[in-house]
């Protein structure tokens, strides 16, 4: 399907590179192929226009050729300027795709593609931190009758969706794909467990065995990157502001420090909490020469490098993706992907078959939302539990995993309240 829209990507010329990157994750995306035959068949989109904000990598250009399939005409901008690859923008509008994105654009230029696709004017929308929903509800309140709905895929877009849903804001139903089992047990946990440190180690070239590793927040995301970090040798400190989590992180092991007291012993930082200022002035004025400072959350605001700029007398690129900072007393600070996110903003992100699983849902969770929009409303939904087992399903049955089911009699037993 070729779209008349007009694409701004960087390099047209890079298609054939970025084919063979989509091409790479597509053999290695089992649920999202199965699915991608039921929509074509199905046309679940037929006649809509979806626009999708996520990191504009592989995966991400797979899932909008999946909705493409189901009959869609597919509009797709970047959600981190650090992410976008320029090769696969380009393979995508070969592919028939309206692409608004480059890698690493100005500020305004960054905004500038988001609201650009807007103005394709969609009837779904696929987002990632709420922006495209935020510049709908703000800027741009032109384009939200159209809107029939659509669905999240961060912790920190859930939060921005609730709050607007709290006070009345909320225009249309977004469905929270992160809140689905199989998006935070294996995507948030494994997926961010492993791309982080893949994104680390690519950069740094350093070994992380017998270093000490700080791992601010211990949800789902904190969860897989400190259990990576001690399968790779490290000594792992949490920071907390959640007691449950905190005595969690304590009984599986990690060392649970205030962040005035992990500063002072962290030679690797990683923020994992979607929230601002987790490494301020205070921390860094303490922390040892040579300290790594990296974000996983979301936005580049979880380490505060206004303060930390204002406590150095210089700062210059030293390697790819790495700043040093030199503090007043000789000090060296380095900040990794310029605190955006590493595994992302220095790496490929999650692998293929984690995000698989994420995608997979994206898709459902789109049709979900399209085929029940009126009823809904205007609020914040989960993915119905029977999607997100689907999911889980196709995913054994693509690994040749059989599992046990109940029997009628067990059934019977188990919703029973009498006696046995």
């Amino acid at each position: 399907m070729k779209t008349a829209l007009t694409s701004i990507v960087r390099d047209p010329s890079l298609a054939p590179e970025g084919k063979l990157k989509i091409d790479w994750v597509q053999a290695h995306m089992p649920v999202l192929n199965q699915i991608r035959k039921e929509f074509e068949r199905d046309q679940p989109f037929k006649g809509l226009r979806v626009a999708i904000s996520l990191h504009l990598e592989a995966k991400t250009a797979y899932l909008a050729k999946v909705v493409q399939a189901g009959g869609a005409e597919v509009v797709i901008t970047g959600s981190n300027p650090l992410s976008t690859q320029d090769d696969v923008c380009a393979a995508l509008v070969e592919d028939g795709i309206a692409v608004y994105a480059k890698y690493n654009p100005e500020p305004q230029e960054y905004k500038d593609l988001m609201v650009k696709a807007l103005e394709t004017k969609p009837d779904l929308i696929i987002d990632d931190g709420g922006d495209l929903v935020s510049i709908l509800h703000s800027e741009r309140q032109d384009l939200l009758a159209k809107v029939r709905g659509g669905a999240e895929e961060t912790t920190t877009g859930i939060l921005r969706l609730k709050a607007m849903e709290k006070d009345g804001s909320l225009k249309f139903p977004m469905v929270a794909v992160n809140d689905a089992f199989c998006k935070y047990l294996f995507d948030n946990r494994y997926g961010t467990g492993q791309s982080v440190w893949d994104g680390i180690n690519r950069t740094t070239n350093l070994v992380v065995a017998g270093k000490t590793v700080v791992v601010n927040g211990y949800g789902w995301c904190g969860k897989g990157v400190a259990m990576r970090a001690k399968g790779l040798g490290a000594n792992v400190v949490v920071t907390e502001i959640d007691a449950i989590r905190a005595v969690e992180a304590y009984m599986d092991g990690f060392t649970v420090l205030s962040m005035e007291e992990a500063a002072k012993v962290g030679e690797f930082f990683v923020t994992v909490t979607g929230n601002k200022d987790v490494i301020r002035g205070e921390h860094i004025a303490n922390m040892k020469d040579g300290a790594i400072l990296s974000n996983a959350g979301h936005f580049d605001i979880e380490v505060n490098l206004v303060e930390l700029a204002a406590l150095s007398v210089s700062k210059r690129v030293v390697r790819k993706n790495i700043e040093e900072y030199v503090l007043k007393d000789g000090r060296k600070i380095y900040v990794l992907a310029e605190g955006r996110l590493v595994n992302l903003a220095a790496g490929d992100g999650h692998p293929a078959e984690i995000m698989d699983m994420t995608f997979a849902l994206q898709a459902i969770a789109l049709r979900y939302v399209n085929e029940n929009y009126e009823n809904i409303g205007s609020k914040v939904v989960n993915v119905p539990y029977e999607l997100d087992e689907l999911v889980a399903r196709t995913k054994l049955q693509s690994l040749g995993i059989q599992i046990d089911t109940l029997s009628e009699d067990q059934k019977a037993y188990l919703d029973s309240w009498a006696s046995h």
